[in-house]
């Protein structure tokens, strides 16, 4: 009977017997591995896939789970004597699986920190710092400082590399305020940059900013004045340098604008007195600045019709012919001069017509007749088209003016008179809702004087309506 029972019930009774032999092996193979050393292996022969698989097969029996405490534990050791051993791959490794196994925080933190520590020393911290100050030494600041940056990122709070930088970074900014009161502001501003990138915090940092600003500023000044003088190449330089130290400088970048109409209006008066080539050079500084601006159009336009015109003229011709062109040209200019158009169209201006007619018969009394009157009655029709509110036609006037007269002490006052009336039509504009006309008020009052009264709070409030649109 005995015999029949175990036979008919072997099944039954293996899965009674065989579970728990088969957790007690996974037990006893993991204590084992643990002793040896080998806690974690992916080939399952590790403690800890061995403890792991013997709780899979029986999750009531607490040895595994005591047993993967345990390991948690034995992973930190391994981890500390690894770290003698200056084995520091396998003590990362180990420290991992600590980790993994939620051993606790205060001891995993506690190894992690001794690791840093080891892996800093290892890497020739010591040696980075000797080096940085040798550079330093030798003023080689460019050398030194990527030094210094290199030992605080393994060990933020290395004493002699926070010093080492701190005296570092004071000497690149001497540097910069040497540079800066020198007029190199882009060498200057790169430095700062460079400062203010390594440690922004820096304590004299906010003293060279403000040099540099205050040197910028004072640049930008003098370029405005050279503009208003007419030195456009200095002009430019000044506000290149600028936006060099300062980028998106919005009142360099108006200048440099400015600068270019500047350049192209000089090459379309220059051709109206068929000097072609002052003119083509000054055409070909503006198109430099602002290939696409309008007013290079206009000027180039100007520089073919004058050419054209030079060319209807140079033929050489009998007296009476001569006689009746220039009485047919002055017979345009005062055409001309009845409409207004003073300096402009090129070519069919009153001015140009002057010109022509001096070409063909210089010393004809009626040319001198004409030509000593033309500048009064210049003068007289800016001062007309002024009281008027015409600034358009106003401005016409002056060129005409400056073209006949470039030397003319009275110029000075007529270009801010000019100036200050752009400014106030743009600012009744704009209160009107025009800032597209407004904008182009605020860049002519600019080209005539950058010092008018009122320009600063006027571009303030054009600004201020641009931004509103956006």
């Amino acid at each position: 009977m005995l015999a029949l029972t175990v036979v008919v019930f072997r099944h039954p009774l293996a899965k009674l017997v065989w579970p728990d032999m088969r957790v007690q092996r996974l037990l006893d193979d993991a204590e084992l591995a643990m002793r040896q050393g080998r806690l974690s292996n992916p080939d399952g022969s590790g403690a800890r896939q061995r403890f792991e698989a013997a709780q899979a097969l029986d999750a009531d029996r607490s040895e595994a789970r005591d047993g993967l405490s345990r390991l948690a534990l034995a992973a930190v050791a391994q981890a500390r004597a690894q770290l003698q051993a200056n084995r520091l791959d396998q003590a990362r490794q180990s420290l991992q699986l600590a980790r993994e196994l939620q051993v606790p925080q205060a001891e995993a933190d506690a190894v992690a920190e001794q690791l840093r520590q080891r892996e800093s020393a290892h890497a020739g911290l010591d040696e980075l710092v000797r080096r940085a100050e040798t550079a330093r030494a030798a003023g080689q600041l460019q050398i030194a400082l990527p030094l210094y940056q290199r030992v605080l990122a393994l060990q933020p709070t290395h004493t002699a590399a926070l010093e080492g930088r701190e005296d570092a970074l004071s000497e690149l900014l001497q540097q910069a305020r040497r540079a800066i009161a020198d007029g190199e502001l882009a060498r200057g501003a790169g430095l700062v940059a460079q400062a203010r990138e390594q440690d922004a915090g820096h304590v004299d940092l906010p003293e060279a900013q403000a040099q540099l600003a205050r040197a910028a500023d004072l640049r930008r000044s003098r370029a405005d004045a050279d503009l208003r003088r007419q030195k456009l190449q200095p002009a430019l330089e000044g506000y290149r340098q600028v936006l060099h130290a300062v980028p998106g400088d919005p009142a360099a970048a108006q200048g440099i604008e400015r600068v270019a109409t500047a350049y192209a209006q000089r090459a379309a008066r220059e051709a109206a007195d068929f000097r072609f080539d002052a003119a083509q050079d000054s055409l070909a500084s503006a198109r430099d600045i602002a290939p696409r601006a309008a007013v290079v159009v206009e000027a180039e336009q100007a520089l073919v019709r004058a050419r054209q015109a030079q060319l209807r003229l140079v033929s050489p011709l009998p007296g009476r012919e001569r006689q009746r062109r220039t009485q047919a040209l002055l017979a345009s200019m005062q055409e001309a001069e009845a409409r207004g158009e003073w300096l402009t169209p090129p070519g069919e201006s009153a001015y140009d017509k002057l010109r022509a007619a001096q070409a063909i018969s210089p010393a004809d009394p009626a040319v001198q007749r004409a030509s000593r009157r033309l500048l009064p009655a210049v003068r007289a029709c800016l001062e007309d088209e002024l009281r008027a509110n015409r600034i358009r036609r106003a401005r016409a006037c002056y060129d005409a003016w400056q073209a006949l007269q470039p030397r003319d002490a009275g110029l000075a006052g007529a270009r801010r008179q000019l100036a200050s009336k752009w400014i106030a039509v743009g600012d009744e504009r704009l209160g009107s809702g025009d800032v597209e006309f407004a904008a182009l008020a605020l860049r002519e009052a600019q080209a005539l004087d950058a010092a008018a009264p009122g320009l600063d709070a006027f571009a303030a409030r054009v600004h201020s309506a641009h931004q509103g649109d956006r």
